[in-house]
């Protein structure tokens, strides 16, 4: 009766999980979806908890509501500036729990197999499932449980520095070790060595040695991957912590953990190579840590960055018919995008043709601007993706950039030896007028000089984007 409940539940939470995710492919089913996710977990805990093998209650429950406390103090406290290092975060705990799961699956496996026949046949829980294997379904166990530990431990380790740089605390630029894809290559083929080794012997030592290895090629991937890249890297990562769930979940003989792995981890890879193919990126190359990056020296930036104060601003907006607003990474750390949506008000209400356009990598994560812009109430149909919007540039008749720079650099298709030579970016340079609202003359986070802060059409709107919009906002008559 438990184990039918069990699975009837699991069935049910699998579909759920499946809703969430079809409805958080677009902005006004994104609140339902949620809400989907919510209740199939909820239903998956709790079947989980009076489901077969269920015990430890009390521990249980106190491990729940701390959880649940510490999520809540997150959700609660964490600006949507931090959300890209807080998912970054997630990430590396999924890894670790793959990891600890692993080991103990591995420790138990030992302890079942030393039993004799009448302790098999009392043994409770997932040493009951244990017992129930032949040697065949053992061998397969532990492949199992080696992958689940292998890809836990990158995981883990790749999210931390990926955590590190998204933060400001470890330095975004790409960076390897002496040896670079060597010492990865030597780490992956140690790993190999190690299941040849743990499949013929089931010890401890082969599974320890693979551990290390697995930790630092997650270090040293990452590591060696650039800021430009880093919504990828988050999106990989996401893929790697649910196929690191699906193969805990064949060890442990969870069918529910399994397709829930299974959905985060094609859902993340897709995502990436979604990601990689509007950046024209390899997507082997940004997961391999940058093999066939550009070489050579960039072209030297000529000219010089020309300041305009709110008044010009005003001026040319208010004459304005048409404007395009792109948003990025500045405009969250600003928290201007109330601002900016009572300026797209402003501005709409003048009969004035007002769009956003959103570049697929623009802010830390995937869907970041998307985001701020549906907490400020912004019109889902003026959001426009790249591809819908990049071709009205030219007649457009003011572009205005607010915290971006990669994504609006033409170095990306001038400049060979950019770090981002071949990627796709937002041609606001072609619109007649362009103002570009940044902090200062920095280089932004992925540390490339943008040729279009210096353009004969370009004027730097300097200072803090939301004290500069609130500025702005009474001139717009």
């Amino acid at each position: 009766m438990d184990f039918g409940f069990t699975t009837a539940a699991y069935v049910v939470a699998a579909i759920l999980f499946i809703l969430s995710l079809g409805g958080l492919s677009g902005q006004e089913s994104a609140k339902r979806a949620v809400w989907y996710g919510i209740a199939g977990m909820a239903l998956a805990v709790a079947a989980t908890l009076i489901g077969p093998g269920a015990g430890l209650w009390l521990l249980s429950l106190i491990l729940i509501a701390a959880g649940g406390a510490i999520g809540y103090q997150l959700a609660t406290k964490v600006q949507m500036t931090q959300m890209p290092e807080l998912v970054a975060a997630m990430h590396s705990l999924v890894g670790l729990a793959a990891v600890f799961v692993g080991f103990n699956a591995h420790i138990e496996m030992g302890n079942v197999m030393a039993m004799d026949d009448a302790a098999k046949k009392a043994a409770e829980g997932f040493a009951a499932l244990l017992a129930k294997k032949d040697s065949v379904e053992i061998a397969i166990l532990r492949v199992e449980v080696f992958l689940g530990i292998f890809i836990g431990a990158v995981t883990f380790t790749g999210s931390v520095i990926a955590y590190g740089k998204l933060a400001g605390r470890v330095d975004s630029a790409a960076t390897k070790l002496p040896g670079g894809h060597m010492l990865n290559a030597a780490a992956a083929a140690i790993s190999v060595l190690c299941l040849i080794w743990y499949f013929n012997t089931g010890g401890f030592m082969p599974m320890f040695f693979m551990t290390l290895a697995a930790l630092f090629i997650g270090y040293h991937l990452i590591m060696g991957i650039g800021g430009a890249d880093m919504p990828v890297v988050v999106s990989m990562l996401n893929s790697y912590s649910g196929w690191a769930a699906a193969a805990i979940g064949f060890s442990l003989g969870n069918e529910l953990l399994i397709v829930v792995g299974a959905l985060v981890g094609s859902s993340g890879a897709i995502l990436s190579y979604i990601m990689c193919k509007a950046m024209n990126r390899s997507f082997i190359s940004v997961i391999l840590g940058g093999f066939g990056g550009p070489a050579g020296e960039q072209m030297a930036v000529e000219g010089e960055q020309i300041a305009i104060e709110a008044e010009g601003v005003a001026a040319a907006l208010n004459d304005a018919d048409s404007v395009i607003i792109i948003p990025g990474y500045g405009m969250a750390v600003a928290q201007a995008q109330g601002a900016v949506s009572e300026l797209v008000k402003k501005l709409r209400a003048k009969g004035k043709n007002v769009r956003f356009a959103i570049h697929p990598v623009a802010g830390r994560l995937p869907g970041h601007m998307n985001v701020l812009l549906a907490e400020a109430k912004v019109p889902y149909d003026i959001v426009m993706e790249m591809d819908e919007i990049n071709d009205d540039f030219p007649d457009t008749d003011v572009a205005i950039v607010i915290g971006s720079n990669d994504i609006v650099n033409p170095a990306a298709q001038d400049d060979p030896n950019s770090p981002i030579a071949g990627m796709p970016v937002l041609e606001c340079w072609k619109a007649k007028t362009v103002f570009v609202s940044k902090r200062g003359q920095g280089t932004g986070y992925s540390g490339i000089e943008n040729p279009l802060f210096f353009k004969d059409n370009t004027r730097m709107f300097y200072g803090d984007a939301k004290a500069s919009l609130d500025k702005l906002l009474p001139m717009i008559d």
